[in-house]
């Protein structure tokens, strides 16, 4: 059986190469303990849970639904991007929902890229940035995030004949996997260089509702001219613990919007109705649930940050995200130490090198687990800090 030249661009996938690690050791009767995935570990709200009851009670829901989605849906996020971040939406023609913010972000690159063309990607990054534009046959190149600049790209860096074929430049704030946030004229100089150099800015706001110490993150679209040269994907996966609802949205320029959907008709037939209502009733009803597991995760945070601190180990105090962003201890690559971690301890951390070039030297720690059981990982873990 031949498989396609595309496929054979991709490296294995970060996260299901952790899921394979796993469940290999829990094979072999190993008590793991995984912070490699950011997974919610805690319930969706009972209100979103009761909504989606309801409405699949309903046979009419049971149909194919339209995937540029219900207009409750859409209206329920004009309203949430007004109230919170002051940003007017037009429901008809500035927002479509997406089966989650990983579909949207892959499809993007099938929607705008052709052989030959460029998408601009943060490195380290989410893998899909990389990862998609080599499935749409074009290139992808790296805008290196450094910790002395605060882990912004630096935009005057991108070669000019780099920038005259790219179509697509991706941001991601707060930062997966280094959970930086947004340094500040970082956006309107992302405006004024997509204006320059034609290319749509894709905004993966995937983390703007987890965020710590009186930190409150904005939308690229607060920004001046963002709506002439760009789109932000807004998910509920993390700030509502709806990671397997897959709930997201395209919000935005509406010429782009169109794009992803004129391509999204010939994909899927869009998100179960059900669903969508229990996320319009989660946008309305649940400001309140960012704001409590904004609170549990920063307790964690401090939790694991202390107790690195205490090794030796010379971590920041990231503002937001659910994940730390930490340095391997001396000797170590970002592969060896990981390696080392599960080995010796039973836990699972993600190494930073699978985010890219950049992210060597680095290893991610996911907070979705109870206090219990993180605590426990990084008691586990102290061996094998001390023994690098």
């Amino acid at each position: 059986m031949n498989t396609s030249a595309r496929l054979d661009r991709l490296p294995p996938y970060l996260f299901a190469e952790l899921e394979r690690k796993i469940r290999e050791k829990k094979a072999a009767g190993v008590d793991v303990i995984s912070l490699g995935i950011g997974d919610p570990d805690t319930p969706t709200p009972s209100f979103v849970v009761d909504e989606l009851s309801s409405a699949a009670r309903e046979p009419a829901t049971h149909r194919y639904p339209s995937n540029r989605g219900r207009p409750e849906l859409r209206e329920a996020f004009a309203r949430f991007y007004d109230r919170r971040f002051g940003v007017s939406l037009d429901p008809e023609t500035e927002i479509v929902p997406a089966l989650g913010a990983k579909e949207c972000i892959f499809n993007l690159n099938l929607a705008f890229l052709d052989p030959g063309t460029v998408a601009l990607a943060a490195d380290p990054g989410y893998p899909v940035y990389t990862g998609g534009p080599l499935l749409a046959g074009a290139e992808c190149e790296l805008m290196p995030l450094l910790p002395e600049r605060g882990f912004a790209p630096d935009l005057d860096a991108i070669p000019a004949q780099t920038r005259e074929r790219a179509r697509l430049m991706y941001l991601n704030y707060p930062n997966n996997p280094t959970g930086a946030v947004a340094p500040e004229g970082l956006f309107q100089r992302a405006v004024d260089f997509a204006r320059e150099h034609d290319i749509l800015v894709v905004h993966d706001a995937s983390y703007t509702e987890t965020t710590f110490d009186g930190y409150v993150a904005p939308s690229f679209l607060e920004t001046p001219g963002a709506k002439d040269v760009g789109v932000e994907v807004f998910s509920l996966s993390k700030g509502y613990n709806m990671t397997g609802w897959r709930t997201a949205a395209i919000v935005g320029n509406s010429d782009a919007v169109a794009a992803y959907w004129k391509l999204k008709t010939n994909i899927d037939s869009g998100m179960f109705e059900p669903v969508q209502m229990a996320a319009a009733a989660a946008l309305d009803r649940g400001d309140a649930e960012p704001k409590r597991m904004s609170a549990i995760y920063q307790r964690r945070r401090d939790l694991v940050v202390g107790a690195l601190r205490e090794i030796g180990v010379n971590v920041g105090t990231p503002k937001a995200t659910i994940y730390v962003w930490a340095p391997v201890p001396g000797g170590h690559t970002s592969a060896s130490y990981c390696e080392l971690v599960l080995e010796e301890s039973g836990v699972v951390v993600s190494p930073g090198s699978s985010y890219g070039p950049n992210g060597e030297g680095f290893f991610r720690i996911s907070l979705t687990v109870e206090d219990e059981r993180l605590s426990e990982a990084v008691e586990r873990m102290r061996t094998s800090l001390s023994s690098g």
